[in-house]
């Protein structure tokens, strides 16, 4: 099997250096079952080395030495070794939570080995209460975090029942729907594939043009709540990174933040972003670093049907004001709202095409950003990125033990060194903060501002907890 990048795929190669190192992450706990043997990691690792692997899980790069290369492509990996991908890891006694935040950390700052597949996994064992996490590595090349959440709810079971599901490597793809291409007389593709791509192309770009025209007059007319590139405050948070990692997470009730959206005309989302915003505003104001300008944040957007199986990248993006210039959290969520639906309404009637294409020339100033001799001297495109990707509903299990939550770890890169992704689980909205150690000590501050920020919306609102 040989499959070529997509350019989305290869943008995550092309960005990997030393200290931005471009993989994602996952940290899920675990509560054990009652049945749960002590011994159980160890069994789960004699079951690693039977079993078929199947793709992504198998798939290595052709160009192992040359990740920038054009022709770079998937490959299927002859000789794979389950037992190097996953390993076992205990906390020393007792394994509290901060533990386990400086053992995932550390390994959030190892490089991917690209001579195999670019995937690791760490089952962690040790906590309290014979409580037990999965700590899975896969660099961005591979997957998206979309089809991350789809492979995670796909290896986990709502049955709590259940003692025999296969590990996420062991299970096959799910099969997709043929699609009977036009062909002509020749086998190939016909020309009217080809004129329906080009009308394609063709439609996108004049949506993208008027999106464009939409920024320059509301630049030129001084909108605030339409964000442009390059209007960002200088921070801290755009600084160059080094290779550490520090990570921290915060743990919400889905039904609150719903309860706050609900109050103030806004969407979860919103609120995400305040409630990042709020912690954020605290954060850089213990250290004299908060900028009298808000700082602004890039939004993934998701591109895929609702019923798409995941598979590669397909994000497109917006910017919006995080309004850390306000002191009262209404105010700032209200300015939120208002400048998260002018930057949707840029995106409304648009084709995906079209919104890769805007989103692609929206972030293009932040290339500069990320150059190391560059940062610092650039006008930041935007300060932090901020992530909400959907999960299951329900809970899951794996053999019995109940998830507790689903913690992202994403990317900083020069210019970024904070990334906060949201992962959505059975009624909790679990924050994962990753960020430079050296640029922003004390990271879990950050998270635990984040919590206290949601009472703080609650009681502006008026809004029972």
């Amino acid at each position: 099997m040989t499959k070529r990048l997509s350019p989305n795929d290869a943008m995550f190669l092309f960005g990997e250096t030393r200290e931005t190192m471009m993989h994602v992450a996952a940290l899920t706990p675990f509560s054990p079952a009652p049945d749960t043997p002590p011994d159980h990691l160890r069994r789960l690792m004699a079951e690693v080395r039977t079993g078929e692997v199947h793709p992504p899980w198998n798939l290595k790069l052709r160009h192992p030495e040359l990740l920038k290369n054009p022709l770079q492509s998937w490959v299927e990996d002859s000789a794979f070794d389950p037992e190097y991908h996953v390993r076992r890891t205990a906390l020393p006694s007792p394994g509290d939570e901060r533990l386990l935040g400086i053992i995932v950390s550390r390994l959030h700052s190892n490089a991917i080995d690209f001579h195999r597949p670019p995937w690791e996994a760490h089952f962690i064992e040790g906590l309290e209460g014979g409580r037990f996490a999965f700590y899975v590595k896969v660099h961005h090349c591979l997957i998206d975090g979309f089809t991350a959440v789809k492979i995670l709810a796909r290896s986990l079971s709502k049955d709590a029942n259940e003692r025999h599901r296969p590990l996420f490597f062991h299970l096959p793809e799910p099969t997709r729907e043929p699609r009977e291409p036009h062909r002509d007389d020749g086998g190939g593709v016909g020309f009217p594939d080809l004129l329906a791509s080009v009308r394609t192309q063709l439609g996108a770009t004049r949506s993208v043009g008027h999106a464009l025209a939409n920024l320059v007059r509301g630049a030129r007319a001084g909108e605030r709540d339409l964000i442009t590139p390059l209007t960002a405050p200088r921070c801290v948070l755009n600084s160059r990174i080094s290779r550490s990692r520090r990570f921290a997470t915060q743990q919400v009730e889905l039904a609150r933040v719903r309860a706050v959206a609900h109050a103030a005309g806004g969407t979860v989302n919103d609120v995400v972003m305040a409630l990042s915003a709020a912690s954020l505003r605290r954060y850089l104001t213990e250290r004299d670093a908060l900028p009298a300008a808000p700082l602004v944040a890039m939004v993934p957007v998701n591109l895929r049907p609702k019923n798409d199986p995941g598979g590669g990248n397909a994000v497109g993006a917006i910017l919006a004001s995080l309004a850390t210039d306000l002191a009262d959290p209404k105010r700032r969520l209200e300015t939120i709202i208002a400048s998260t639906t002018k930057a949707k309404e840029q995106l409304q009637g648009m084709s995906a095409a079209a919104i890769v294409q805007y989103s692609a020339l929206l972030l293009t100033p932040f290339l500069l950003q990320t150059i190391p001799g560059a940062v610092g001297r650039v006008p930041p495109t935007f300060n932090v990125v901020i992530s909400n990707v959907p999960g299951p509903d329900e809970p899951l299990y794996f053999r019995g033990a109940r998830l507790e939550a689903t913690y992202p770890m994403s990317i900083p890169v020069h210019g970024l060194a904070l990334n906060i992704t949201v992962s959505g689980y059975a009624g909790t909205l679990n924050f994962g903060f990753i960020g430079c150690r050296d640029t922003l000590p004390h990271l879990q501050r950050m998270a635990v501002f984040c919590g206290e920020a949601l009472t703080e919306l609650e009681t502006a609102y008026g809004v029972r907890a």
